[in-house]
């Protein structure tokens, strides 16, 4: 019976969670349209959801922040919107499935790779204050790199060419979008996750 209403309670509160990505993914505050790329604090609901529920629970709310971009960047499209939506796909059934790779893929990694480094540091018993910070560090940075790094892997004669320069060109620009979006945007997750993660497990251990 204990087993069944923890498991409620879990499910519960992953369906919460989603609803917190699926709002924020609907909203100015969680995708920030800039002119090439969307900005986003999506992933924040996701780390903190793999801290507190477990990697299981952090891929389904990667998953879930994946399947927004996707819808996203359909409906409004960008230039780099072909490596993200598969109904966008400028070489056919190949570039539509690497899309769902980057777009949904790659955001699962953001909720593993952070509930298993949030379970490590608690292993090696790390102050929450700072492990907090460093999982929301390590846990958008995952997110910048394995979709900047899919799209320079798997788009990058695609890239050079809405972005009208050469092949060689294309490394220097990923990793510009990466100095410019990807380490404030971790910045960031490492500020909120630590102050709204502090909270966040108070509650649960006082529940």
């Amino acid at each position: 019976m204990n087993k069944r209403k923890k498991d409620t309670r879990w499910l519960a509160s992953v369906a919460l969670m989603m609803a917190v990505v699926i709002l924020l993914a609907n909203t100015p505050l969680g995708m920030i349209q800039l002119p090439v790329i969307k900005a986003t604090t999506v992933h924040i609901p996701v780390i903190l959801g793999a801290i507190l529920l477990g990697p299981l629970a952090g891929c389904i709310l990667g998953a879930t922040f994946g399947v927004c971009s996707l819808i996203s960047n359909t409906m409004a499209p960008t230039l780099l919107s072909f490596a993200f939506s598969p109904f966008l796909s400028m070489t056919g059934i190949t570039g539509a499935l690497k899309a769902v790779w980057v777009s949904v893929g790659c955001r699962i990694l953001i909720g593993l790779v952070a509930g298993w480094l949030w379970i490590l540091l608690k292993k090696v018993k790390l102050n929450p204050m700072i492990a907090l910070p460093i999982t929301g560090f390590v846990g958008s940075l995952t997110n910048t790199v394995f979709v900047m790094g899919s799209i320079y892997k798997l788009f990058i004669n695609e890239y050079a060419q809405v972005k009208e320069v050469a092949i060689d060109a294309v490394w220097g620009l990923i990793m510009a979008t990466v100095t410019a979006s990807g380490i404030p945007e971790a910045i960031v997750a490492a500020i909120l996750v630590a102050i709204i993660g502090k909270v966040l497990i108070n509650i649960v251990k006082i529940a």
